[in-house]
């Protein structure tokens, strides 16, 4: 199809295989005005999902700058995708061998580039962290690791990164082999999908008998999601890029310079707010997309970013990228432990995120999803949340001690609105916030899912300067009121959430 519409040179990833984060990287590397260079990148994927030949599969374009590109793009790619009456496709392309590194030419007018796929990813790798440091931790007699690519498009990039580069064990390393349908799993890297790891780094319901690894780490299928976790240790991941940042001027080497600002999305906790207010450093509050990210960073406000839902990365491109943050953590790791190889007992992942609990205080969360929710139930919920708001904080206040009489009151709420910083755009009807007066907060978002519904998504989140409670003991009041207030289960039909999230 390219060739019949005039393009001059494609690149492919060999074997066809190309991760996110790689392809941003790789349009970012080549970027220009001239036939070598790249005007941006199509990304076919099935996503975190179980998807195969026959399923479901999206596709995503990326633009100059190594990013999804905006709306008002897509938007013009849909208007004129209505006006389209025939397909042209050139014959007789077939015979490129993606599996061969190298330059096939049709008739001089046409060129394909099968490349490399790890090489610029990795190299970009190598010109960010610290390699040596991080080899010395992994030949270290006391650590141990393990990684599970979930039989994702990360495997190769693992594999090049860890074993050739860094001289880990492939005993290390788990399901790095791309499978199309990804061994049919779902391949969320969380609590709830990533059961081999979670068993093998003693978390699972049945966990191995062999003592785990003091680190483990995931992927989802095209490596932009990630999931941090160390020897029985799930590090959650608001708690995970507030680490990162507090320790990334230290032990990454790319922001050995300095930090230009922090940025998370709405729905996540508040445990980056803290590491920026300590540093100086201007934290961004934005919706849920993409592309807020993406201007704060082109823009140079934004050296690190993330969500809760296990979305982490920083300027090096423009998508998420789930390798980045592994290393990110492992560079943390060998800069805490430099002086402590030979030591009996190192600095671990629960040490650090202790550490940092101790200096910056807790934040316990935890979401609820209730996936494809009638369209008419989300709308009552919306109206409900509205209403409530309006009635004012008197009578919340009210409500809330009718359902737990010695709960904090609500100090305020709102409706999330933003205004884009760069390019002034103007977003609202975000979702619905309460804060109390025990530093907690709920945050209710309704999505549009498909034609089977919306998803509502509840998230709770309390702080506290004693991180020795239990995330049980620190949340279930806030569930209670959370539930009660919202009368989510009145108003959906549903007795329960279809996901739990971090479960207190």
């Amino acid at each position: 199809m390219a060739a019949a519409n005039g393009v001059s040179r494609i690149w492919v990833g060999q074997n066809g295989l190309l991760s996110v984060a790689a392809a941003s990287a790789v349009v970012r590397g080549r970027v220009g005005d001239d036939e070598s260079k790249a005007s941006g990148a199509f990304i076919l994927t099935g996503s975190h999902y179980p998807r195969g030949p026959h399923e479901d599969f999206g596709i995503k374009y990326n633009m100059k700058n190594g990013g999804p590109a905006p709306e008002a793009i897509t938007g013009k790619i849909y208007e004129n995708m209505e006006t389209i009456r025939e397909v042209l496709i050139a014959e007789d392309l077939s015979d490129v061998d993606l599996s061969i590194v190298g330059i096939t030419s049709f008739e001089g007018h046409f060129y394909v580039e099968v490349f490399d796929s790890a090489y610029d990813y990795v190299e970009l790798m190598k010109s960010i962290f610290d390699f040596n440091s991080i080899r010395k931790l992994l030949s270290s007699p006391k650590f141990t690791f393990c990684y599970d690519a979930l039989h994702g498009v990360a495997g190769p990039y693992v594999k090049r990164i860890f074993l050739e580069e860094l001289g880990a064990d492939e005993s290390s390393l788990m399901n790095c082999v791309c499978k199309e349908d990804f061994g049919g799993r779902h391949l969320d890297p969380s609590l709830t999908y990533a059961r081999e790891l979670l068993a093998r780094m003693g978390l699972g319901t049945r966990s191995s008998q062999d003592e785990p690894p003091q680190f483990g780490a995931a992927t989802d299928g095209d490596a932009n999601h990630n999931m941090i976790l160390g020897k029985r240790f799930f590090v959650s991941p608001s708690d995970s890029v507030a680490i990162i940042a507090a320790n990334a001027a230290a032990a990454i080497p790319y922001f050995s310079g300095g930090l230009n600002g922090f940025a998370r999305s709405m729905i996540s906790s508040s445990a980056l707010d803290s590491v920026a207010l300590h540093q100086d450093v201007e934290l961004f509050e934005v919706p849920t997309g993409w592309k807020f990210f993406s201007n704060l960073m082109d823009a140079g406000f934004c050296s690190i970013w993330g969500d809760e839902s296990f979305g982490t990365g920083s300027d090096h491109i423009r998508e998420k990228d789930g390798i980045w943050p592994v290393l990110a953590w492992l560079s943390i790791i060998a800069y805490k432990n430099k002086d402590k190889l030979e030591e009996e007992n190192l600095v671990t992942v629960e040490d650090i995120v202790r550490e940092h609990w101790t200096l910056f205080g807790r934040h316990y969360c935890t979401r609820y999803d209730y996936v494809n929710v009638g369209v008419d139930a989300a709308k009552r919920l919306m109206a409900y949340l509205v209403n409530l708001q309006r009635s004012g904080r008197i009578n919340i206040n009210r409500i809330i001690r009718g359902i737990l009489s010695n709960f904090p009151e609500l100090s305020r709420c709102d409706e999330f609105e933003y205004e884009d910083s760069v390019d002034g755009s103007h977003s609202n009807h975000l979702g619905f916030r309460f804060w109390f007066h025990d530093d907690s907060k709920l945050i209710f978002c309704i999505s549009r899912g498909d034609l089977e519904g919306a998803t509502i998504q509840l998230y709770m989140e309390r702080y506290s300067r004693d991180p020795a409670n239990s995330q049980e003991a620190a949340l279930t009041r806030l569930v209670t009121v959370a539930l009660k207030l919202s009368k989510i289960e009145e108003l959906t039909g549903r007795s329960a959430p279809s996901s739990i999230t971090y479960r207190p």
